[in-house]
């Protein structure tokens, strides 16, 4: 493969992770899917590849930067979606007071995002 077509590639692939970012983003999720198959492609083509110019270096080290910040952006969201569904998920208890003035928890059976009412 000649070197300006695997800089373009590199360019195609270093803008569709950019894409895939923008659209994880604002939850596209249609556009993120067909991002990953465009990029699945592309590293595919790339995977001929045996050794880059040294002048096409700088791509792959942008491609790899921009990778580092997608996965950064996923890891960081499912770990918010975690703590979210963790903390609706446990169970509540309200302060009561007993007859005498005194606060008192009781316990409640089911979970905030239990389904039933």
């Amino acid at each position: 493969m000649d070197r300006e077509t695997v800089r373009d590639l590199l360019c195609q692939l270093r803008d569709t992770i950019r894409d895939e970012r923008e659209h994880a983003k604002a939850l596209d999720l249609e556009a993120m899917a067909a991002d990953v198959i465009r990029k699945e492609a592309l590293i595919g083509m790339l995977n001929k590849v045996d050794r880059l110019h040294p002048d096409d270096e700088p791509y792959a080290r942008e491609i790899q930067e921009e990778n580092r910040r997608n996965a950064f952006l996923f890891r960081a969201s499912l770990n918010w979606i975690q703590e979210t569904m963790e903390f609706f998920g446990r169970k509540t208890v309200p302060v009561t007071y007993s007859q005498q003035g005194v606060s008192q928890n009781n316990a409640i059976n089911g979970r905030l995002l239990s389904g039933r009412i």
